[in-house]
């Protein structure tokens, strides 16, 4: 790519925005600020620009979106649109068009689909790319602007919109037995690199006994994919799924899902009906590997106490924490910095690192997280941002 980088700009130099991230929000936002035809240039700051998580963890993972919602996706903005009429084909784009539309696909295809509008993006006039780290920005109230850092040691530059893109990360909760793990033996396994087929046959050792911790869909892909790697290269791994939830899954209704967010979707759903529902378990092939462990809330650290001991690995799918974001404060006049304590004008989030909340028609509320769900959040909300300051 044909990157600018802002150690060459002249000291103070002013941005209409400055975008935090180069994942499928960052790339969001992005097109949705060309598309609002933004006055003054976009700096537009990732340590990679290869497309985020999705790309660089994700890509065995399939997807719980149906194809035809990508290709929405791309050609929502027409900022996308000239990227993509501007690529020779076959692209990442024709190829997701050739597939079947009402499925969903590995999330490799939208991670190349994501790639090739990072490198339209970077060749677009308004778009200015640096490769680095915001490390702090503090508003200037009696200015009302930001001074943004980049990195340390890197002339500082100023906006009047800031706007967060920094992602999320796998998180992990303390169980009673963590102080003992090491005695026990017991070692984590990151829920990324279980997410990802081809890295397990050298993460585990052939008979491993892997305690799995959740029934998200993250955790509901790790069951399958180490049921998979038990039937085929290691048949001693045996794997204790720790659950104190029924599975639930997201239902079509009449004009919306139910459980959109938070239900099983796609392969996950249809793997999990088939083979972990009570009705259909002892039956199934999956049982001779995997051995259920019930909680109820309350009860979990005995049953940890009592199970854990048994494993020899343990992970946990269990949700996803915000990733560090740059440090934020305020100067009023002359005075010193303060941390940030409340909503400052020109400051945004989008993305898995801020969600919508959205409520159903039964008043279930949940965080709508997806490419297609960060587009047409951005799609209502960016004509304000841009109206702003």
């Amino acid at each position: 790519m044909g990157r600018h980088y802002v150690a060459m700009a002249r000291e103070g130099a002013k941005y209409s925005a400055v975008v935090v991230g180069g994942g499928p929000a960052g790339i969001t936002i992005v097109g949705n600020l060309l598309e609002q035809r933004l006055p003054g240039r976009v700096l537009w700051v990732d340590p990679l620009f290869k497309a985020g998580r999705v790309n660089a963890k994700y890509r065995e993972v399939p997807s719980n979106t149906a194809v035809k919602l990508f290709i929405q996706f791309a050609e929502a903005v027409k900022p996308f649109r000239d990227v993509i009429k501007s690529t020779p084909e076959p692209n990442a784009v024709s190829v997701l068009r050739q597939m079947r539309q009402d499925k969903g696909c590995e999330l490799s295809r939208a991670a190349d689909m994501n790639l090739m509008l990072t490198e339209g993006l970077s060749k677009t006039d308004g778009v200015q790319q640096t490769l680095g780290y915001v490390s702090a920005a503090v508003f200037n109230e009696q200015a009302n602007h930001w001074t943004v850092a980049l990195d340390q040691g890197q002339i500082p530059v100023t906006t009047s919109r800031l706007i967060l893109c920094t992602g999320s990360s796998p998180i992990s909760f303390p169980l009673p037995i963590q102080e003992r793990m090491h005695d026990l033996n017991l070692e984590s396994v990151d829920l990324d690199t279980c997410l990802a087929p081809s890295l397990l046959p050298k993460a585990l050792s052939p008979s491993a006994t892997v305690a799995v911790i959740g029934a998200s869909h993250s955790a509901i892909l790790v069951l399958r994919n180490l049921y998979n790697l038990a039937r085929d290269s290691h048949p001693q791994l045996r794997i204790k799924w720790f659950t104190r939830n029924p599975l639930r899954y997201a239902v079509p209704m009449d004009g919306w899902i139910l459980r959109d967010n938070t239900g099983l979707k796609g392969e996950a759903a249809d793997w999990a009906r088939e083979n972990l529902e009570d009705n259909e378990f002892a039956n199934s092939p999956v049982s001779k590997y995997i051995q259920k462990v019930s909680m109820t809330k309350g009860d979990e650290d005995s049953v940890y106490e009592k199970e854990l001991p048994g494993c020899t690995h343990i992970v946990q799918a269990v949700g996803y924490k915000r990733d560090p974001i740059p440090k934020l404060s305020i100067r009023d006049g002359v005075a010193g910095e303060e941390p940030l304590s409340a909503w400052v004008p020109g400051l945004f989030g989008a993305g898995i690192a801020y969600p919508e909340r959205v409520t159903d028609p039964y008043g279930n509320v949940e965080y709508a997280v997806g490419f297609w769900k960060f587009m047409r959040f951005a799609k209502r909300v960016v004509p304000e941002w841009v109206q702003g300051p």
